[in-house]
């Protein structure tokens, strides 16, 4: 490794899940919430220095209390990464009942008769399933595309389909009434449109009923929220109010999936609570899951919930370890409870048996490149759900896996996260490859049978670290009975921009065969990164400068030096065209971040006067059609109908209202953006101020972006071997792992 300077170096089971309003004594007595804490999502805004974290949640670099417009990778924000919004889509949701608590089956089988017919009501033609992946805030209930909008289009559109341009939705109107109601609460009108997507075409309905329902527009911070409140009551607003109660703590979970948390402990809810000075927290708290805001659920061995339950009938207290009491929004709890039970439904079910004569597995084990691809093949012919886990060059095992099922005749695709994933799919000779999010919306991919399901009979889905729960709920729903479903992914990288950790989940729940692959990544980039993935940043041998380490001290130097690594240094000794290395770096504020890295980039490469919006014809952007999906690309022109864009081959068309929320500047991207995709070279940006936000997934993602060189512009010096030894990553509370081992347990244990 060329370098100016060395770089240095019994969980209890947990017991089917309880919705309803808690008892006397809510707040659970098991401490502090997960790792990342109340600090990671009080306040809407988080502390110092520059950076996403490694998981898409809280910015680092936003000042306390700034707006913070959109997700993570929804540029004119200054959210890290792309992450969960408010459903603006008019769905009735499914709320908690008041009262006692529901048992967990009759809980289950409520949430599944919802999500069902969500279904239903996208299969009967209401709405285009298409349209779940081209808005910004998806309506994340629907499942299945109607077979009618199917046959509409092209059921494939593959490597040699004629692109078509796209077109991004428009954005809701505001009405009168709403601008006036704005007025009238002090809120500047700018706001209205963001306003009438959050609430819909009753928003000024639902805010002179209750002005805090303000804080579903992500931009609005609490304080001004009060504010709005008090111009539009008067001396009727008060901080007990149970409004003011119902909308912290859904805009306080909704934070937290912005932090990839599909539910948080109670004892950080109350502290959030108390922190906003809501009188009698615990009292407030309980009023609010009695409207049925948010769900709560319990966890523990089933034992002791059976004993708590007796003692406090009795007046005792339990002795035992207390049981979690989890409180979640209603979209990510329906979500992670239909995933579990599609992913137990694939488990359970026998694998469809295909076409006459039957598939010979056992040959196609045989005849395999690798061993670990024929390990692959004879865990899918017996499964109907496997979990592989691998690096770069273990993509080449579920591409064999694909191949050959589709070589006996099996209706077997491929799905990978991002569009420079199916290309390398399709480099390694699967002719039936498409992204997650093409075959969801029926713009890619098979087709639906006449059930509504996926024409699939298997179907590996790569990068599966980056589904997040909403869309893998989506993705298994879609799949019938019988179809074998592998999980493909490297556990190393940064989870989902979204909600949930799906990948980790379903590893962690050994609920069905797992199959590591034994082929490493080549060369001294595969040899770093290796490493990283077990926690030790080391020197490696790099003869051809495939990694150089940059020492800086300063911002200003690291991007200085950035500048002339992409334009100059770079193509020089790689050949590649000045700008095609791309840049990553933590977060999008701060002297070194996206913003500034991207202006430096651009007054160098593609100089212009910014006539469209920022932009000019040969700027790289990243283009962000719904939360968690950057598409790179490249400005075009522009016109009337809005911005044109070169996405990979694709022509995109990005209506001038949706520019400053979906289109940013792309020479330099964050870690979340950039996992699935690679490029020739990769110039990894590390301020000084960003090494509070390192761990050993963010690095392992960044480092490994680079296929054939990697410059890394060090300026957090020790923190790099620290983050690497003894930071893997943010933790996240999830439900999916509990639900799945509870689905899945043989029924004696």
């Amino acid at each position: 490794m060329s370098t100016d300077r060395p770089t240095g170096e019994a969980e209890p089971k947990p017991s089917r899940a309880e919705r309803g309003a808690p008892t006397a004594g809510t707040p659970d007595s098991a401490g502090a919430g997960p790792e990342e804490g109340p600090a990671a999502v009080a306040g809407d805004s988080a502390g110092s220095a520059g950076g996403e974290p490694a998981d898409g949640g809280e910015p680092q670099g936003s000042a306390a209390g700034a707006p913070a417009r959109d997700g993570a990778g929804q540029p004119g924000g200054e959210r890290a990464e792309p992450g969960a919004s408010d459903d603006a889509s008019g769905a009735e949701p499914v709320t908690a009942p008041r009262g006692d608590d529901v048992p967990a089956g009759k809980a289950r089988s409520a949430v599944a008769e919802a999500l069902a017919a969500a279904v239903r009501a996208v299969e009967s033609g209401e709405r285009d399933a298409a349209s779940f992946f081209n808005e910004p805030k998806p309506k994340p209930a629907a499942r299945r595309p109607a077979p009618a909008a199917a046959a509409a289009g092209p059921a494939v559109a593959g490597p040699g389909a004629v692109a078509r341009p796209v077109r991004a939705a428009a954005p809701v109107a505001p009405s009168a009434g709403l601008t006036e109601v704005l007025a009238a609460g002090g809120a500047p009108e700018a706001l209205a449109g963001q306003v009438a997507e959050a609430l819909g075409e009753h928003a000024a309905e639902e805010l002179r009923e209750d002005p805090w329902r303000l804080l579903a527009v992500p931009a609005v911070q609490p304080e001004q929220a009060d504010g709005f409140a008090r111009a539009l009551l008067g001396d009727a607003c008060g901080p007990g109010d149970e409004r003011r109660a119902r909308a912290l703590v859904a805009r306080f979970l909704e934070r937290a999936a912005l932090a990839g948390h599909t539910v948080l402990e109670s004892s950080a809810v109350l502290a959030e609570l108390s922190r906003r000075s809501v009188p009698d927290a615990e009292d407030a708290l309980r009023d609010v899951l009695a409207e049925g805001t948010v769900l709560v659920f319990r966890e523990g061995p089933e034992d002791e919930q059976e004993d708590e339950q007796e003692g406090e009938e009795e007046g005792e207290e339990d002795a035992g370890e207390p049981v979690r009491l989890l409180l979640g929004l209603d979209r990510y709890a329906m979500a992670e409870e239909s995933l579990a039970d599609g992913l137990a439904r694939l488990v359970n079910a026998a694998p469809g048996p295909g076409p006459e004569p039957a598939p010979d597995w056992a040959a196609a084990a045989e005849a395999a490149p690798s061993p670990s691809a024929a390990e692959l093949i004879r865990a899918v012919a017996a499964a109907g759900l496997v979990t592989h886990s691998g690096g770069e060059a273990a993509r080449a095992e579920p591409a064999a896996l694909v191949t050959a099922a589709a070589g006996m005749g099996l209706r077997a695709w491929a799905a990978a996260h991002t569009e420079d994933g199916r290309r390398r799919l399709t480099e390694l000779g699967v002719a039936d490859a498409v992204t997650v999010a093409g075959l969801l919306s029926g713009q890619e991919g098979p087709g639906r049978d006449a059930d509504g399901a996926l024409a699939l009979d298997v179907l590996a889905v790569l990068d599966a670290p980056q589904l997040d729960v909403e869309t893998a709920a989506l993705l298994v729903e879609s799949l019938a009975d019988g179809t074998r479903l592998v999980l493909s992914g490297d556990p190393g990288v940064l989870w989902s921009a979204g909600p949930g950790r799906v990948f980790a989940d379903v590893l962690a729940a050994r609920a069905c065969p797992a199959v590591v692959s034994r082929t490493p990544d080549p060369g001294p980039i595969g040899e770093l990164v290796s490493g990283i993935g077990v926690g030790e940043l080391n020197q490696v041998a790099a003869p051809g400068k495939e990694v150089v380490i940059v020492p800086v001290r300063e911002p200003a130097e690291a991007v200085h030096r950035t500048v002339q690594l992409v334009a100059d240094s770079v193509p020089r000794a790689f050949g590649v065209e000045p700008g095609a290395a791309q840049v990553i770096t933590p977060g999008h504020g701060g002297p070194a971040g996206t913003r500034a890295l991207n202006a430096a980039l651009k007054e160098r490469l593609n100089p212009g006067p910014g006539r469209f919006g920022g932009f000019d014809p040969g700027d790289r952007v990243a283009y962000v059609p719904a939360p968690g999906r950057m598409v790179p690309g490249t400005v075009v022109s522009a016109d009337a109908e809005g911005l044109r864009l070169d996405c990979g081959g694709t022509p995109v068309v990005v209506p001038r209202e949706r520019v400053g929320d979906e289109v940013r500047h792309g020479w330099a991207v964050t870690a979340h953006q950039a996992a699935g995709t690679r490029w020739p070279a990769a110039v990894v940006v590390l301020p000084g101020d960003a090494a509070p936000t390192l761990t050993r997934s963010w690095v392992y993602t960044a480092f490994s972006r680079g296929e054939r060189h990697l410059s890394v512009v060090q300026g957090v010096e020790q923190a790099l071997p620290r983050a690497v030894a003894e930071v893997p990553a943010k933790e996240r509370t999830t439900r999916l792992r509990p639900l799945l081992e509870a689905q899945t347990r043989p029924a004696d244990s």
